[in-house]
């Protein structure tokens, strides 16, 4: 079996090297057969690449559409393959985040994509505020329309965090919560985010690493919260997902002291 993640009706495939079209087609309408709810089969063509980590892929069979209608947690997203990055495996990481979350908090999502943390947050009804910041034209515009979906509020930014969080701090904002839902690139962003914190702020930094470099990015994180004049505490860390051979998405749990 190809390994293979669920989007709501569609299900993207990877197929092993050497399979040919004529085995990928097959395996799509049999997939269909035994999967009545996935009205589409699409193969991942390519490694995610790019600043805003999108896919490419290529349709197999069924309805010829690369638009996703997905639902997790309580709430509903739709969103373009090709054009939004997003991970149905961490809906449970998503609702864990959800559930940290204290009554009349603000909380500021990074690199929130078609608004999947943020909105999964704001459906518990407990922040005081909600914003999620993304640069990508495409899936901000599917945040904005996620947002109307689930009938909850959030703020919907559109653009480079690096940009946005200056601007936030001129205007006096600061948050009690910090989610960095980080793309897997060099950049931590830290610096920028270190601008809307203040003492006593939890910030959930997602980084990728092997395990053996765990350490290593950790103390980088205070490292460079001392440079700015924070001081961060690491209260936990956690796997977050693999992304290859004892390589992992971590979860590190920061307070600014």
């Amino acid at each position: 079996m190809a390994p293979y993640d669920v989007l709501g009706n569609i299900a993207l495939v990877k197929f092993p090297k050497g399979t040919t079209m004529h085995e990928k087609k097959r395996f799509a309408v049999l997939f269909m057969q035994e999967h009545p709810r996935i009205t589409t089969v699409l193969e991942k063509t390519g490694k995610i690449a790019g600043r805003l980590r999108t896919p490419t892929s290529r349709w197999l069979g069924g309805e010829k559409t690369k638009e996703a209608l997905y639902a997790e947690n309580g709430c509903v997203f739709r969103l373009e393959v090709d054009t939004c990055y997003f991970s149905p495996r961490l809906a449970e990481e998503r609702k864990l985040i959800a559930g940290l979350v204290r009554k009349g908090e603000r909380v500021l999502v990074l690199f929130g994509g078609v608004g999947p943390f943020a909105i999964v947050i704001a459906k518990k009804n407990k922040a005081k505020e909600v914003v999620s910041v993304e640069l990508g034209k495409e899936p901000s515009r599917y945040a904005l329309e996620n947002v109307k979906r689930n009938k909850v509020v959030v703020d919907v930014v559109q653009g480079d965090v690096n940009r946005i969080l200056p601007r936030f701090a001129k205007q006096g904002k600061v948050f009690d919560r910090i989610v960095m839902a980080r793309p897997n690139l060099k950049a931590t962003f830290l610096s920028s985010t270190l601008r809307v914190v203040k003492k006593g702020t939890r910030i959930h930094y997602y980084g990728f690493c092997h395990e053996t470099e765990l350490e290593d990015m950790q103390q980088a994180l205070v490292r460079e919260g001392k440079e700015k004049g924070k001081k961060l505490q690491i209260v936990g860390t956690k796997k977050a997902g693999d992304i290859g051979t004892r390589k992992y998405r971590y979860r590190i749990d920061l307070v600014v002291r």
